[in-house]
């Protein structure tokens, strides 16, 4: 009993606690301003009654009266009433089906979805995190198929429509099959002038591709997509990527959408800097004018470091650089601009100069020289001169004099085409050549005769 009256206690004093707060901020000041209110009116009472007895001043008070319930209704029809429409774009699509069995064709993978309704509805709805549409595939055998897209709406005041609302799909078996795996490298321009990817291993040789039968049909390779632009400081050495894109490819090199498992591999990019020393070589290029001949040619650099391709660095002995000296007369001094050859990225020297002088110009003969054949299979043919008179050349050399009387004659080969030519006697043009570029040679003997038979 005792417990009971404590608790009334308090209750009672929490109900005098609001009671007092509301008459003392709420009941008591409005109180004090009717009051006011009325005193006012009682002491203005012949002026306000004549104020509002007035025609003008009755017709204005109506006037604002009526303007401001106009305003109410209008704020609040709009508000409430109005029906309006707004378009969510691009909203993803999700299918419900078994991935691991079937490929689905056909189904868009975006529609623009109109909510209609009143704008307050429209706010809350698009308010929502997820405007999910989806559409339930699992019953569906393969085929094809019309098939209605949902949008699952939340907020009953709201009507919607999806464009596009149906799809018609195909669906399909999905199949699988083994695969080679190749590699392409992207944007070797990226490296600097002097590197290059001399090669790529993957951590895998093969992968799995899924899809639909005829689109595999149609997958000519899988590569790796090794892409220089990820590595930060390309650099000589062996170097790790991760995460490398797989894409496959028809035969005419046009992506085809597959499932491709794994979907990305892990690569080693080798990167060399291959370089040689070559020495440079000036190739005139033209005829002098009459009677005179090339004496020496100089240049300020003898010798050049060559980047590139291994392969190309191999087959190259020196570095020419071409100068013209057509109807040349006098000596000459040339500033040349290095050109790299194909295969070749970088050059250690960009500008060269070469100074040319002049001399008379003589002539020689160089007698008993033998002939080289080139061109014949010698598993299947020999080769012999025709007669004694066949067997060597005379050669004629023109050009300076001192250039001339240093000449090794063992620098001159004269040599014979045999491409395309079988068994029996021919007549075959003769070259002569020399390794002095200051020279010109030619034969005494413009052609001879050989004798080709079979073993």
């Amino acid at each position: 009993m005792k417990k009971t009256n404590k608790v009334n206690r308090s209750v009672g004093k929490i109900f005098n606690g609001i009671f007092s707060f509301f008459d003392k901020w709420l009941i008591t000041p409005i109180t004090k301003g009717i009051l006011k209110i009325t005193d006012f009116i009682k002491d203005n009472s012949r002026g306000l009654e004549k104020f509002v007895n007035n025609k003008q001043t009755l017709i204005v008070l109506s006037l604002i009266f009526a303007l401001a319930v106009f305003f109410v209704v209008d704020q609040n029809s709009n508000a409430i009433l109005y029906q309006s429409a707004e378009v969510l774009y691009n909203q993803p699509v999700t299918a419900e089906y078994n991935e691991e069995a079937y490929v689905i064709e056909g189904l868009p993978e975006t529609v623009d979805i109109t909510l209609i309704g009143r704008s307050s509805d429209i706010y809350l709805a698009k308010q929502y995190p997820t405007h999910e549409v989806s559409v339930d595939l699992r019953e569906l055998k393969p085929g094809s198929h019309k098939v209605t897209l949902k949008y699952k709406q939340n907020l009953a005041s709201i009507d919607y429509k999806l464009d596009p609302s149906t799809a018609t799909i195909v669906v399909y078996e999905k199949v699988s099959e083994t695969r080679e795996l190749t590699y392409d490298v992207l944007h070797r321009e990226s490296l600097d002038s002097k590197l290059t990817v001399s090669n790529v291993t993957l951590d895998r040789n093969d992968v799995i591709i899924k899809g639909a039968e005829y689109k595999l049909k149609q997958v000519a390779t899988v590569k790796a997509l090794v892409d220089i632009d990820n590595i930060s400081n390309p650099e000589v050495g062996d170097i790790t990527l991760k995460d490398v894109p797989l894409v496959a490819y028809d035969s005419s090199g046009n992506i085809v959408d597959v499932e491709i498992v794994p979907s990305t591999v892990t690569a080693t990019v080798s990167i060399a800097s291959p370089s040689k020393e070559l020495p440079v070589e000036i190739v005139p290029t033209g005829e002098l004018a009459f009677g005179k001949a090339i004496k020496s040619l100089t240049s300020n650099v003898s010798s050049i470091i060559v980047y590139g391709d291994q392969e190309v660095l191999d087959q190259m002995t020196s570095f020419p650089v071409e100068i013209s000296i057509d109807n040349l007369d006098k000596d000459k001094d040339y500033n040349i601009n290095i050109q790299k050859p194909s295969g070749i990225r970088e050059v250690s020297v960009k500008t060269l100069v070469v100074h040319l002088t002049l001399d008379d110009v003589i002539t020689r003969e160089f007698e008993n020289l033998g002939v080289e054949w080139r061109n014949l299979d010698d598993t299947k043919y020999t080769v012999q001169a025709y007669s004694e008179a066949d067997r060597y050349v005379t050669a004629i050399v023109r050009g300076s004099q001192e250039v001339i009387d240093n000449l090794d004659p063992s620098t001159i080969k004269v040599t014979i085409d045999l491409a395309n030519l079988g068994p029996g006697t021919h007549e075959v043009d003769v070259v002569v050549t020399g390794s002095d570029l200051k020279l010109t040679y030619e034969p005494k003997v413009k052609k001879i005769r050989v004798t080709i038979t079979e073993k």
